[in-house]
């Protein structure tokens, strides 16, 4: 029998993913620069199940890479066990999710980015989150939509049978893992 630190392993379910990242999770957001160096920033970010949304102040480098080229990356994890709404242990779980980027909205006031940031707000402030977002309506916001060609998803502490390289000395990945 597995370690009980361990918890369980492997991918998240479709239900156990979407309660995660309903959460307050941050996404660290990789994109390119002009010259094709990474850039990677933390960012807030809306799942609504097909697509992730991101709302970026009009000065973010980012948003101006983006629009360059759309081709991104984002994690989001978390370092911590939890549980979802009925009480049902997730164990360090962890999206990465690799896809194209496309900008709705480039930078304006009161367009489609305000309900998005309003919802991100309360996600990531709590109820008086819209307060913070109050104070900055007037200025303006880029709508960036990420639609995922690829979703992958791990939870636990052990390894993938992928990673494991048998017959190296040790115990076996099934010894280890059983």
């Amino acid at each position: 029998m597995a370690e009980e630190f361990r918890g369980k392993m492997g991918a998240l379910d479709k239900e156990e993913m979407d309660v995660f990242l309903g959460g307050n999770a941050l996404a660290r957001l990789a994109c390119l620069k002009p010259d094709g160096s990474p850039y990677v920033i933390p960012v807030w970010y809306q799942w609504d199940g097909s697509s992730f949304w991101f709302v970026g102040r009009q000065r973010s480098a980012w948003c101006e890479y983006i629009k360059n080229d759309g081709r991104v990356s984002i994690v989001i994890d978390s370092e911590h066990s939890g549980s979802d709404e009925s009480g049902k242990k997730i164990e360090i779980p962890k999206v990465f999710v690799e896809g194209t980027a496309v900008v709705v909205e480039e930078p304006n006031i009161g367009g489609r980015w305000v309900k998005v940031a309003e919802d991100m707000s309360y996600r990531y402030l709590g109820p008086n989150g819209p307060t913070y977002l109050v104070s900055t309506l007037q200025q303006p916001r880029w709508l960036i939509e990420l639609k995922p060609t690829k979703i992958k998803t791990w939870q636990g502490v052990g390894w993938s049978p992928k990673y494991w390289v048998e017959g190296k000395g040790g115990k076996s990945y099934a010894e280890v893992h059983a």
